[in-house]
């Protein structure tokens, strides 16, 4: 397993990759250098690897030729088979292109699509607006029509509390008016019956004086 390992970090590390054909040569001249080549359909590039190097390493390690052979042509074709793979998650000059267009042309729809629906949402804000700014009108007049029509009544109510309360006072003074003649009058006769008893008292006073004054100097002339 150390080996396995050895062989695979050996080919991780080497600076080309290959494709899906492997060839290696048995010869041991240690001037030959066998290389694999492939070549990929899609990207056209080919992909060089030292197979000859990591067979005798393998060798070198104790693996017998063929056992590392296989191991080598093992090794490529995952190498190989990762490439395929990373080729596939890569794309185009062409479809990168393509691409930024077709997303260009979705962006400027959807710039066109969004500046469309605000110009209508802002046509609709307008019209709430104005029909808003029309009721506000309309109830500003009704409620102005009512404050009037409240005042006025309120005027009337209270031009008409002030005449009646007018007329009772006016009312109220001429009864006391009459009544303060009516004292007067009752005062001024009870000030002559009082000055006319008061002559009949002083009156009746002198003649009672009168009176005994003579029967005092008749009782003295009688008893002289």
């Amino acid at each position: 397993m150390a080996l396995y390992k050895r062989a695979f970090d050996l080919g991780s590390k080497s600076r080309f990759t290959v494709a899906s054909l492997f060839h290696s040569s048995t010869s041991t001249s240690t001037s030959t250098r066998h290389v694999s080549q492939a070549v990929d359909s899609n990207v056209k590039r080919a992909f060089l690897v030292d197979t000859l190097a990591l067979v005798r390493n393998l060798e070198t390690n104790g693996l017998p030729p063929k056992q590392a052979e296989a191991i080598t042509w093992a090794i490529t074709e995952v190498l190989n088979d990762s490439l395929e793979n990373v080729a596939q998650s890569f794309v185009t000059k062409s479809d990168m292109q393509k691409s930024e267009m077709m997303q260009e042309s979705n962006l400027s729809k959807f710039k066109s699509e969004v500046k469309t629906s605000q110009e209508h949402h802002f046509s609709l804000l307008q019209r709430e607006t104005e029909k808003l700014r029309n009721d506000i009108d309309k109830m500003r007049t009704e409620l102005r029509y009512e404050i009037d029509k409240v005042t006025a009544g309120q005027r009337l109510d209270l031009n008409l509390e002030r005449r009646r309360i007018q007329d009772e006072l006016a009312t109220q003074n001429t009864e006391t008016t009459n009544l303060t003649n009516k004292l007067d009058r009752e005062i001024h006769a009870l000030r002559a019956q009082l000055e006319a008893a008061k002559y009949d008292v002083i009156k009746y006073c002198i003649g009672t004086l009168v009176s005994i004054s003579a029967v005092g100097l008749t009782v003295i002339c009688i008893i002289l």
